[in-house]
């Protein structure tokens, strides 16, 4: 068989699938014209009940908040986050406990935080989790997850607590609190020697250096170049290095200043405003749920006599 045979062949079980589709669909067409009354009757009681299941109340929604991890690394955030997304394995007295086993919380999941750029920002969450470790453009950052779970509209004045029940468990993880003790020493000691370099690059443009010819000309004599080093035409060296190394300092500072548990939340868990299932899509569904099951009902009461003939055999 060639490439053009497997083409053919493709295209007629295509074309036989397609056939045996519209011979179901019209076969149930016939079923829902004889049977009306039984058809009809169990699509308006399912419109009811998809009604009555599709209420505000009973709205569902999914809450985000990217996450900072502090020292830990995303391999035991993790394994510190699996019992809930199975809520198995969960201690009893876990904070988080008793949002799980009431149902107020569900659906835990994690996603990806991608920086396209490199330059050490979130730029955006991969909710389809289709991009790969392994890529070199689209960089998974190892340092912020997003957290998602579900939350029902009725529950939402439970969200604070919620938020601080989820983080109150992540922190009290043994392993995670020893990643984060050893990561906020070596921030302190990174922030402390940026501070330090910050004071060096200054002091080559303070006012005083440039006012005071005695130290001007002891670097002059010092280099051998004859040039001081005061003046627009020396500031300029510098001024690329003094910027770069304050947007780095401002960088570990800001880091530092969020570094006060092992997970933190850059931002408070948001409220995605589309619900996970609208009241449009669970109509459709028990529309043709009840669609379906009445042609079956049907098709029963139209073979019933071939049907208990069968079960006498």
């Amino acid at each position: 068989m060639n490439f053009w045979d497997l083409c053919v062949a493709c295209w007629n079980a295509l074309g036989r699938l397609c056939s045996a589709c519209w011979c179901v669909i019209a076969h149930m067409l016939r079923l829902t014209y004889r049977y009306w009354y039984i058809v009809i009757t169990l699509i308006i009681l399912a419109l009811a009940g998809g009604y009555y299941i599709s209420r505000y109340e009973n709205t569902t929604f999914r809450v985000n908040a990217i996450a900072l991890l502090n020292g830990p690394t995303i391999q035991q955030f993790e394994q510190v986050y699996a019992p809930m997304r199975s809520q198995q394995l969960l201690p009893p007295c876990a904070p988080i406990g008793p949002f799980l086993y009431d149902k107020d919380a569900f659906a835990f999941d994690t996603y990806r935080v991608i920086d396209a750029l490199h330059d050490e920002t979130a730029d955006y969450i991969d909710f389809k989790k289709k991009s790969s470790p392994k890529d070199t453009t689209m960089v998974q950052m190892q340092d912020r997850l997003c957290l998602q779970f579900r939350i029902k509209v009725r529950d939402m004045g439970k969200l604070p607590q919620i938020e601080d029940a989820l983080l109150a468990t992540l922190n009290a993880d043994p392993a995670m609190q020893g990643s984060y003790q050893t990561y906020l020493a070596n921030l302190r000691e990174e922030v402390a020697f940026n501070h330090r370099q910050a004071a060096k690059l200054d002091s080559l443009t303070s006012a005083y250096y440039f006012n005071n010819p005695a130290i001007s000309m002891a670097d002059a004599k010092a280099h051998n170049s004859g040039v001081a080093f005061y003046g627009d035409r020396r500031i300029r060296l510098f001024l690329n290095e003094i910027y770069k190394q304050q947007a780095h300092m401002q960088r570990m500072d800001y880091r530092l200043q969020l570094a006060t548990a092992p997970v933190v939340l850059e931002n408070h868990f948001a409220v995605d405003p589309k619900p996970v299932h609208s009241r449009r899509q669970i109509m459709v569904c028990f529309f043709l749920l009840a669609w379906i099951g009445g042609c079956l009902i049907a098709e029963f009461i139209e073979k019933r006599k071939a049907i208990y003939e069968w079960l006498k055999q």
